[in-house]
């Protein structure tokens, strides 16, 4: 378990404070738990903003995608954590993912399986189920489309070909690539 010394954010210096360090000196000095500090807004009577946004961090090894994994009830099990708090993480971490999704450009070509796993992974990287996809390609492999043929549950989803090659005829596509994502891998 780790101890940290609590020191209130009052008593920081004001350059030093979360919110007063991101407009004196921009949003990207500020570290992760400065960035869910601000999120949070308070900590409790025994830890600082910071110093919970700290101990949330080192519950997921400081990995930002193993934290956009967990749920509200989740974040709801730290002491200083009620719903509301929760939420804001949760919801944050969701726009982020959702950010990612519009970076994509529109007509992305696909010339290795690198970057269909680029074109994929802000979609999926955070569902807790499987999922199949035909990505529709025209002759010079520019993506038509993303087409999401079945969403199944932890442990596996069906896939109809007719359903699959339907997607493809639909759309006039000259080729497919099939995606399955099964939690946290795309394949």
């Amino acid at each position: 378990m780790e101890i940290y010394q609590s020191i209130k954010i009052s008593s920081l210096a004001e350059e030093d404070r979360p919110r007063e360090k991101l407009q004196l000196k921009g949003k990207a000095v500020l570290t992760d738990a400065e960035l869910i500090a601000i999120l949070i807004g308070s900590g409790t009577a025994s830890m600082s903003a910071v110093d919970l946004s700290r101990h949330i961090l080192g519950s997921v090894d400081h990995n930002l995608a193993a934290l956009a994994r967990l749920s509200v009830k989740d974040l709801m099990k730290f002491k200083g954590i009620g719903e509301a708090k929760a939420i804001t993480i949760v919801s944050a971490l969701e726009l982020g993912r959702r950010r990612k999704l519009q970076e994509v450009p529109k007509r992305s070509k696909i010339t290795c399986s690198e970057e269909v796993y680029e074109l994929m992974r802000p979609e999926l990287m955070d569902e807790p189920v499987e999922y199949f996809y035909a990505l529709l390609l025209t002759r010079a492999n520019f993506v038509i489309r993303k087409a999401m043929i079945s969403k199944g549950g932890t442990s596996g989803t069906v896939v109809d070909p007719k359903l699959v090659f339907k997607a493809g005829l639909e759309h006039g596509a000259s080729s497919m690539i099939l995606v399955h994502y099964v939690k946290y891998m795309i394949m």
